[in-house]
């Protein structure tokens, strides 16, 4: 009997560790992430707005210099999400990229370009920009921020796809052989919410681009 007290006293107190140990990775996933993200976020923001203070000459011949990454460039706020939203976004689409704001996908246009500028964010930890994409309906605006441009994008639709779905990132999504001519809009993210089985795909297209001393686009309210 004094056996078996042990063996039921030793396997209680394996199962209370185990459970610790599985709240405390529930706790780092659904808390500590976030704030780590958005720490590494503000970071970014404050950099790309001392970037913006100190602009480098560029010839109007001449290509703009290729990004860096884990370099944030930009901003997206999509109106939708609360007049509050504003995310840096970052060269790049590894984990640590995507841990400080949304990421651009390399190879893809850039803001305002002819062609796909294909973006990704996090649905559910590490800061989740896009965690209610799901609330975007066909015409909201997403409107992107640079140096010296607003570009608004309009929303056209949203798909599911398959993980495999890499098409959604081609030039003219879905059609491998079209030549681009206009400038189009890919957000992606991970569906459902929780899980990584599908893709969520909301695509749009530029309807304006408004310099920024000009004040601030329609989409935003307008005004300075």
């Amino acid at each position: 009997m004094r056996a078996t007290r042990l063996v039921l006293r030793g396997t209680g107190e394996l199962l209370i560790t185990s459970g610790l140990v599985l709240m405390l990775f529930v706790v780092y996933q659904l808390v500590w992430t976030n704030v780590e993200a958005g720490r590494q976020q503000d970071a970014v923001a404050n950099r790309i707005a001392d970037d913006w203070r100190r602009p480098t000459p560029v010839s109007a011949e001449e290509p703009p210099p290729p990004l860096r990454l884990g370099e944030g460039f930009a901003f997206i706020r999509i109106p939708r999400l609360g007049r509050g939203y504003n995310v840096p976004i970052v060269e790049g689409v590894r984990e640590r990229d995507l841990s400080r704001g949304v990421g651009h996908y390399p190879g893809t246009s850039r803001p305002g370009e002819v062609g796909n500028f294909a973006v990704a964010g996090h649905r559910a930890t590490n800061g989740e920009p896009f965690r209610d994409l799901d609330r975007v309906r066909r015409g909201d605006a997403v409107v992107i921020e640079t140096d010296s441009t607003w570009f608004t994008y309009v929303v056209d639709r949203t798909r599911i796809v398959k993980p495999t779905d890499v098409w959604v990132l081609e030039p003219v999504p879905g059609r491998p052989a079209a030549q681009p001519t206009r400038p189009l809009l890919t957000l992606t993210t991970c569906h459902p919410r929780w899980a990584s089985t599908e893709r969520m795909i909301v695509f749009g297209h530029l309807t304006e681009s408004t310099p920024k001393a000009a004040g601030r686009p329609a989409a935003l309210g307008g005004g300075r």
